[in-house]
């Protein structure tokens, strides 16, 4: 054979490996269970011991939260991701009246206030401009991708974490298995 057609094999070679490579990643990383590892609950200490602000501008202990299925959702109004998953968040603290759903946004006041006349956020909503990347840091988000979401069972332990959007059919899912 001759030098250019070794050469445009070793091309198409490369690129095979490099996309099998980029499929077994994506595949093993879109959503991780942490129901397969040993998570201690010290993960949600912090969050337990947060003071953090509401949308209306008040301080909130975390600990209020204590005791309750949780779904924690952290957001920015920049990300687009974040912005559609809203309305099947809505739905879903619609209703699932068991589960407390929570959103984070680490964001500003300002933006998030302009952001949800637009598009309402019907549950619990919070502002973690700063410390909020630290917090979902702290529940897992090692990647520090928006949006996150994770699980928390009463007892405090972290029981799923999501990577990305957030899907209702999956999301309703993960429930039923977790509380059965």
């Amino acid at each position: 054979m001759n030098k250019n057609i070794k050469f445009i094999l070793l091309l198409i070679l490369v690129g095979i490996f490099a996309g099998f490579s980029g499929y077994l990643i994506k595949k093993n990383n879109v959503n991780d269970d942490l129901g397969k590892m040993n998570v201690s609950n010290n993960k949600t200490d912090t969050l337990f011991k947060s003071e953090i602000m509401s949308v209306d501008g008040e301080k909130v202990l975390f600990s209020k939260f204590e005791g309750k299925w949780l779904l924690i959702n952290f957001w920015a109004t920049w990300c687009a991701p974040c912005r559609e998953e809203i309305p099947e968040l809505n739905e879903f603290a619609h209703t699932n009246k068991d589960v407390k759903t929570i959103a984070i946004a680490i964001d500003d006041l300002e933006s998030v206030n302009k952001f949800t006349k637009k598009i309402p956020i019907n549950y619990s909503s919070f502002i973690s401009e700063n410390e909020g990347v630290e917090l979902s840091q702290s529940l897992g988000n090692d990647r520090g991708i928006l949006p996150f979401s994770v699980i928390i069972s009463p007892d405090k332990k972290i029981e799923k974490i999501f990577y990305g959007k957030l899907e209702l059919n999956q999301l309703n899912q993960t429930l039923k298995a977790l509380t059965q």
